[in-house]
């Protein structure tokens, strides 16, 4: 097990009570399994500024009748192979379909590869989850 260390934070009495409100809202045991969850987000921010090996999720609804943007986004996973883990396909209904692609590598190839799918006419909504291969934390 981790060893805890204890350490004080002067804030404001407004500051504290503005947090003491989120983390009752987002049901935490406690200020310090707010504040941790709080700092780990922040270090992994920095992991994908510093184009660390990061971990991540790509996740964007389509229309897959759209002119020959089905082949085109198989190019482009194929182009980016090395740092894709996994990809799930759902149909939504019988226009729109949902895909979910893990990926695994430099933070700037995992933004290469949601930039390409992005920029992709067709492409309804994207959103990408920055995440970390937990190494680091």
């Amino acid at each position: 097990m981790t060893k805890l260390q204890r350490f004080g934070v002067s804030v404001e009495t407004d500051l504290l009570d503005k947090f003491d409100e989120f983390i009752r809202e987002r049901n935490y045991q406690n200020r310090s399994e707010a504040l941790r969850d709080l700092m780990r987000e922040a270090l992994v921010r920095e992991q994908w500024k510093e184009d660390e090996t990061i971990a991540g999720a790509i996740a964007f609804v389509y229309d897959h009748h759209h002119g020959h943007l089905v082949s085109h986004l198989m190019d482009v996973q194929h182009d980016y192979f090395q740092i894709i883990i996994s990809s799930q396909h759902i149909h939504l209904d019988h226009d729109n379909c949902m895909e979910i692609i893990v990926a695994k590598g430099p933070a700037n190839q995992i933004g290469n590869l949601y930039d390409a799918i992005r920029s992709m006419k067709g492409v309804k909504h994207i959103d990408l989850l920055r995440s970390t291969t937990g190494q680091t934390l």
